[in-house]
C-alpha cells in the first residue's frame, strides 16, 4: 500500500537516511537544512506499506519576470528514493502528490536543478521544461592590480539577499528570501572560506557567494555586480581573495551564460499556456 504525506520530526532519520545513500552528502551538511529550514511541511514523504521510501524537500521561493509579475515558486530540492525501490515509479507519484500539495497551498510554479543530466529527462516526465540558464568560468590568472583594493566583507544572509535583489533587478530570475539564503550560508559556512560577500565596485555593490566542491577547493558560485564592472572585479579578486577564500579554484558563475541549468513546471494552465518557452531566466543558487 502506498500513502504519501508530509513529514513530521519524527521521520528525519529515515529522510536523513535517504538524503545519503541518494547523494553522497555528509552528516555536516545534511544537519545543515534540518537546523537552518526545515518544518514538518516543507518535506513530502511517500511511504510503501509503512516504510518511507521517497522524499522531496521544497524551498519557498518567488520566480520574479519582468513586466509580467512575481509569483510564488516552489524549489524541489533533494528529491531522493531509497536504492532498492527505484524504478517504480515512486519519486513520480510523489511529485504528483507535491503538485496537488502546492496548488491548495496557492503556489503557481514548481522549480527544481536535476542533480545529473540524465535526470533532465526524468523531470521532463513529470511536466517540467528547461527554463534557467547561467554560466560558469575560469577566470583568467591576471597581474595583480597596483594600488590598494577594495574591501571584501562578509555580509550577513538577509544583506546579501537585498544586494542581489538590487543586482537582479530587470532580469527574470529566481528570487530568495534570507531564510532560504541563511541555508546557503550554513552550506557555505562547512568549508573554510567559503561564505557570503560583498564589495564596492565602481557602479554599485558586487556580491559573491563562496562554497566548497568536492576537490576542497571554491567555487564562486554566483557573482553579481554591474555588467560593466565584470573585468574590474575579476581583475581585484586574485589580490582579494587569498585571505578570505585561500582554496579558490578561479571558477565563478554568472546570469550571464546559456548553460543549462534548472527546470520550471507552471501548476496554472493559463500561465503554462502564456508562458514563452523560448525565453530564459536566472535560477542562481540552487544549493547544488
Amino acid at each position: 500500500m502506498i500513502q504519501t504525506r508530509l513529514s513530521t520530526p519524527g521521520d528525519i532519520p529515515r529522510q536523513r537516511e535517504l538524503w545519503q545513500r541518494s547523494f553522497g552528502d555528509d552528516g555536516a551538511y545534511v544537519d545543515n537544512f534540518y537546523r537552518t529550514y526545515y518544518k514538518p511541511e516543507r518535506v513530502f514523504l511517500l511511504e510503501e506499506d509503512g516504510v518511507v521510501q521517497a522524499m522531496t524537500a521544497w524551498f519557498d521561493t518567488t520566480f520574479a519576470v519582468p513586466g509580467q509579475g512575481e509569483y510564488r515558486a516552489a524549489y524541489l530540492y533533494a528529491v531522493a528514493t531509497h536504492p532498492a525501490a527505484r524504478g517504480r515509479g515512486l519519486a513520480g507519484a510523489l511529485l504528483a502528490v507535491a503538485d496537488r500539495f502546492f496548488r491548495d497551498w496557492g503556489i503557481p510554479a514548481v522549480t527544481t536543478v536535476p542533480a545529473e543530466p540524465s535526470l533532465h529527462r526524468f523531470f521532463g516526465r513529470n511536466g517540467f521544461r528547461e527554463c534557467f540558464v547561467h554560466g560558469q568560468f575560469q577566470a583568467a590568472a591576471g597581474i595583480p592590480v597596483p594600488g590598494e583594493l577594495p574591501q571584501l566583507e562578509p555580509v550577513p544572509p538577509e544583506v546579501y539577499a537585498g544586494l542581489r535583489e538590487a543586482r537582479l533587478a530587470g532580469t527574470a530570475h529566481i528570487a530568495l528570501s534570507p531564510e532560504v539564503i541563511a541555508y546557503q550560508a550554513g552550506a557555505c559556512a562547512l568549508t573554510p572560506g567559503g561564505g557570503l560577500y560583498a564589495l564596492e565596485a565602481p557602479h554599485g555593490a558586487a556580491v559573491l557567494c563562496a562554497e566548497g566542491m568536492a576537490d576542497g577547493r571554491l567555487l564562486v558560485k554566483e557573482l553579481l555586480c554591474d555588467p560593466s564592472d565584470l573585468d574590474w572585479v575579476l581583475a581585484r579578486l586574485p589580490g582579494l581573495l587569498p585571505g578570505l577564500l585561500p582554496g579558490w579554484s578561479g571558477l565563478y558563475r554568472t546570469p550571464w551564460g546559456a548553460e543549462p541549468f534548472g527546470m520550471l513546471k507552471w501548476l496554472s494552465p493559463e500561465r503554462e499556456a502564456a508562458w514563452d518557452w523560448s525565453s530564459r531566466a536566472y535560477l542562481g543558487l540552487a544549493f547544488d
